[in-house]
């Protein structure tokens, strides 16, 4: 049997490449002379053409030309393939004036020469590339079993988009684009036209159905939408009856743009996303790369993130300290095995022992401590308050005791919006501990920096995993009243700000003192969230599930803030950071208080907590 050796359509390319090379110095000169270019030495002429031939043959291998697909040739391959030519050409003139000083060449023949080899290599490989796309897209449009879909966004994930469904086994068909802004309405992408902005979709929806192509889906193809953008969108696409959906971000598709294009439906954290904001991981990683860092709460939703997050800027060491045993192996199994040469030291400990506490930082001496460890359920709180405080306020003087005493150069606190103007024990109690940090930060020492934001979108007792059960249980949707609203943020992208504010105030000592506070966006009406994530389920609100109002709970208000009325927000450096600066008070005789506030929450003595609660923060109105 004779072996067959395979076809390599890389070495056609190549052939092809050295036969316009040859022929572009001729076409050169003839260009140049015209009709007189045979008086040029025939001597020269033939040496000549196959030398650069040559010449430009080796070039063109060494620069990679042949490692693309003419099928998809794109600007990337334009400039290898300009960069190739100028280099032949520039080599190959140096040669000959060495041999010739180019008496007989008029001096613009390297340019023209340069022009014809670009269109001689470039042009057929564009032409190629424009016919198999047309043959592309007239076999697909042939099969006719593609869903017509109406894109969102005119930028470079529609492109992308548009260019996925041009192969065979495509699902879809773009039959439209709407533009998030109104510049490009009237133009194109791959024959695609812009039909109109986001707020013309009603009248590009009629245009689309009068023509026989109404899209049957709406596809978000700009990752930078607005959450208020796309939760109208949503309320539009379910009043149109299309299905809303998006493509996946580039940084979701794990190997690169190969990835099937699979769009997936609109998720509660859309509806929430803010533009994404610009980070100065630079400085992040300078204050966590090679230093040891403990997290207390590493178990929770914000400490187990601030784990993950940290562990990515490569520090020294991580300490894991949390009070739950299997929360604790939770989130050291996961970053045992996503950073195996990560050192991880596990530790079981309550922030409310502090010889325990003090034990765990003298072992281990951490440069950075972030603590995220608090009882954030305001109704457990608010029926448990000595425990709360206990938790939330002494456990917080513990660890900030605990951190001056073994030189730890940043304490970061975790605190909330609910601790400004507080209803609730909870908040009440996450005050007094802004307030004790805050007090310590002003003197030398150990560097303290509060950062306080609202609601983390799918934390542990967030009320989106409520309704996530109640949804997969047939529903109602119970929510506390119509007009309650809330400041929402994903564990991400709180995270993330938390470290960029955490840098930005070890390197700003003027902010000493104050509180970091994340820009939260706007606030969401729970019940509108409720109404949106049942429709991103499938289902009609008040007809195929209903909603319930069961009134305000212990402890909650209507409408949190982010700012008490006396300490306006001051924009920072950093974008994303605001900065409040709160009342002070004298930190020797806040701890006086503070003991007897742990003496009577270690007695489990609410009546004697509640008074030293409401004498510390006089602000703290009850609700009833």
């Amino acid at each position: 049997m004779v072996k067959r050796f395979p076809f390599h359509r890389g070495s056609l390319a190549f052939v092809h490449d050295l036969a316009m090379a040859a022929a572009s110095f001729v076409v050169a000169l003839y260009l140049r002379l015209g009709d007189d270019w045979r008086g040029f030495d025939p001597a020269l002429m033939l040496p000549a053409s196959l030398g650069f031939a040559a010449l430009a043959g080796s070039v063109f291998l060494s620069s990679r030309m042949y490692k693309g697909v003419w099928r998809y040739a794109s600007v990337n391959d334009l400039v290898a393939l300009l960069r190739a030519v100028t280099l032949a050409i520039a080599g190959f003139y140096l040669l000959m004036f060495l041999a010739t000083r180019l008496q007989e060449l008029p001096r613009s023949v390297p340019v023209i020469h340069w022009f014809v080899l670009v269109t001689l290599l470039g042009g057929p490989r564009f032409a190629y590339r424009s016919f198999k796309d047309r043959r592309m897209l007239t076999k697909h449009l042939a099969r006719g079993d593609h869903v017509p879909v109406l894109l969102v966004g005119a930028g470079d994930d529609a492109e992308l988009f548009i260019r996925a469904t041009m192969a065979p086994d495509a699902e879809y068909r773009a039959v439209g684009i709407l533009g998030s802004v109104g510049g490009r309405v009237g133009r194109g992408i791959h024959g695609v036209d812009v039909l109109g902005s986001i707020g013309d979709l009603d009248t590009v929806v009629s245009q689309l159905q009068a023509k026989g192509e109404g899209p049957r889906r709406l596809i978000i193809t700009d990752p930078r939408l607005d959450g208020a953008v796309v939760r109208r969108l949503l309320d539009e696409s379910d009043r149109l009856g299309l299905p809303l959906a998006r493509i996946p971000r580039l940084t979701d598709l794990q190997h690169g743009i190969s990835d099937q294009m699979v769009i997936r439906p609109i998720a509660v954290e859309d509806l929430l996303g803010r533009p994404q904001i610009t980070l100065d991981r630079g400085s992040m990683e300078a204050m966590i790369k090679g230093s040891r860092v403990l997290v207390t709460g590493s178990g929770g939703s914000i400490g187990s993130e601030l784990a993950r997050q940290i562990a990515g800027f490569g520090p020294e060491a991580l300490i894991l300290l949390d009070s739950c045993e299997f929360n604790l192996y939770t989130v050291d199994q996961e970053l045992s095995k996503a950073y195996p040469a990560l050192r991880l030291v596990p530790c079981i400990g309550d922030v409310r022992d502090a010889e325990r506490i003090g034990q765990v930082m003298a072992q281990h001496g951490p440069a950075l401590v972030f603590h995220a460890a608090a009882l954030k359920h305001v109704p457990m709180v608010e029926y448990n308050p000595d425990e709360g405080v206990l938790t939330n306020a002494v456990g917080t003087r513990i660890v900030a005791d605990a951190c001056r005493a073994n030189g730890v150069t940043l304490m970061v606190q975790i605190s909330t919006d609910k601790a400004v103007n507080p209803t609730n024990v909870m908040g009440a109690s996450k005050r007094i501990a802004e307030m004790y940090t805050q007090a310590l930060d002003v003197s030398d020492g150990t560097r303290f920096v509060s950062v306080r934001f609202g609601n983390v979108l799918g934390s542990t007792g967030s009320v989106v995993p409520l309704f996530q059960r109640q949804l997969a249980e047939g529903g109602p949707l119970t929510v506390t009243h119509p007009d309650m609203t809330r400041y929402f943020m994903t564990v991400r992208e709180a995270v993330e700000l938390v470290l960029q504010a955490s840098a930005f105030g070890m390197e700003s000592s003027q902010y000493r003192g104050k509180i970091f506070v994340l820009d939260m966006g706007e606030p969401v009406k729970i019940v509108h969230l409720a109404r949106q994530m049942i429709r991103l389920a499938g289902l009609r609100p008040d007809v195929d599930v209903k909603i319930d109002f069961t009134g305000l709970r212990p402890g909650e208000k209507l409408f949190e803030e982010i700012f008490h009325g006396a300490e306006p927000p001051v924009p920072t450096e950093r974008q994303g950071i605001l900065v409040a600066a709160p009342r002070m008070v004298d930190a020797e005789e806040l701890g006086l208080a503070l003991d007897d506030l742990a003496q009577a929450c270690r007695a489990h003595r609410p009546d004697r907590v509640m008074p030293i609660v409401r004498n510390l923060v006089p602000e703290y109105t009850p609700t009833e």
